[in-house]
């Protein structure tokens, strides 16, 4: 299994690292001595999954920051307070609703809930973080899905007025998400910048495929369609690495697509990006899809989200 390089010097931030994927991101970037910024809703909850890193980890450096990422005024609070941090060496968007309601809601600032939570409020945090990204040169990383790939998005209905529903909405956040990880990538090499985007997908992943490491880490029992699952799927902690990957290794590059090998499960490798870099393309399972790669859409699904955020375009 492929592991990161030694992070002794780094300072990498995660959303949603309390709980799956989140979670294992901040074991594996602790276990190779990165300073970890535990991002979480819940604080206490946050504090907890700490003291189970600094417990598996002896020495491990930790600190928890609150955001609620459907709440834009957190999102922009959590950004400010990253912002103010000598480096940043990344910043891994991870947090997500992942089953939508069965009925259209919207967040605190009015927008739909699951587009809020999985991408809204990550641009509002990068936006507040990048000054710290710039000055170590860092990478923002953000959590994609291969349902990205579901849905045909309809420009003037991204916030799902129309035509909800659950499934979609989650499809259509993630869509949103991977083609505003890409249009940063293009924005910020526009201006010569030296912190790059990349966006990165778990893969099939389960908790309940994930190995004991600790008390937090305990594997749930397998229900019977887990167990029907299991040929194609990994753990959460295998479906952490291409974040990991991304966020870490010197062979990543600004605009690449990382997911696992075989696009459900498998070491992590590059499947795809924006034109211009290595491993560019779409196409494949654990390709992106043309949609989030497509310069046209990147731009309009900008300026949608910097409006709804209050960030200038």
């Amino acid at each position: 299994m492929w592991r990161p390089p030694r992070l002794d010097d780094r300072t990498i931030a995660v959303t949603g690292a309390s709980s799956g994927i989140g979670l294992w991101i901040a074991l594996h970037l602790a276990r190779a001595g990165a300073e970890v910024v535990l991002l979480c809703r819940d604080t206490a909850r946050g504090e907890r999954a700490a003291t189970a890193l600094r417990e598996e980890v002896p020495g491990a450096r930790t600190r928890v920051v609150r955001v609620d990422t459907s709440d834009l005024s957190s999102a922009h609070e959590a950004g400010a307070t990253l912002g103010r941090l000598p480096r940043l060496d990344a910043l891994i968007n991870n947090a997500g609703l992942v089953i939508a309601p069965a009925h259209r809601q919207v967040s605190v600032d009015g927008h739909e809930l699951t587009l809020a939570t999985n991408a809204l409020g990550h641009l509002a945090l990068t936006h507040g973080a990048l000054g710290a990204l710039e000055r170590a040169g860092g990478r923002c990383v953000w959590m994609g899905s291969m349902s990205a790939k579901l849905v045909r998005p309809t420009p003037d209905d991204l916030e799902l007025e129309r035509s909800y529903a659950g499934w979609r909405a989650y499809a259509q956040s993630k869509l949103v998400a991977q083609a505003l990880g890409f249009e940063l990538q293009r924005r910020l090499a526009e201006r010569a910048s030296t912190a790059t985007g990349l966006v990165a997908h778990p893969g099939y992943s389960l908790p309940v495929l994930a190995p004991q490491a600790g008390p937090v880490f305990t594997p749930p029992t397998p229900t019977t369609l887990d167990l029907l699952q299991f040929p194609w799927a990994q753990g959460n902690d295998r479906g952490a690495l291409p974040a990991v990957y991304a966020a870490t290794s010197p062979h990543a590059r600004g605009g690449q697509f990382y997911g696992p090998r075989n696009g459900l499960r498998g070491d992590p490798v590059v499947t795809g990006g924006i034109a211009g870099v290595a491993g560019a393309g779409h196409t494949g399972m654990g390709g992106p899809g043309w949609r989030s790669v497509d310069p046209v859409v990147g731009a309009a699904v900008w300026r949608f989200a910097a409006r709804a955020c209050g960030l200038p375009d």
